[in-house]
């Protein structure tokens, strides 16, 4: 797995699959994350553009590098670990690692243009 910033991991879910078990692809994962909603913005976070990196390797293990929409945010403690148990129930998903990264910061430009049509910012 490579991850972009290097940082260590804030948040950890899931455990090693069993052998013979297929691991889950990019797009299941990611139709996870898109169940998790910014708390203070109604967009969900893959939407919003706070994944930045989202490895799945072979043995199922996936490596998440997210950011917040400021260092600031209030759930900067909770939202990482909300991600790794929500990518972590993904079938054929093993170890689940998070790391909250500050570079590139965060900005509106990120958002998906359906994250934007629903903030009225298209």
């Amino acid at each position: 797995m490579t991850m972009t910033n290097s940082s260590e991991p804030v948040a950890r879910a899931g455990e090693p699959l069993g052998g013979g078990i297929t691991p889950a692809s990019k797009e299941e994962v990611i139709e996870a994350l898109q169940t998790v909603y910014d708390p203070e913005i109604a967009v969900n976070i893959y939407d919003l553009g706070l994944i930045y990196e989202l490895d799945v390797d072979n043995d199922g293990s996936v490596a998440i590098e997210m950011t917040l929409t400021a260092p600031s945010c209030p759930v900067a403690g909770a939202l990482p670990q909300q991600v790794a148990d929500v990518a972590a129930t993904v079938k054929g998903v093993g170890d689940v690692s998070v790391a909250l990264v500050w570079d590139p910061p965060w900005t509106m430009e990120n958002m998906s243009p359906d994250a934007r049509l629903a903030l009225n910012l298209s």
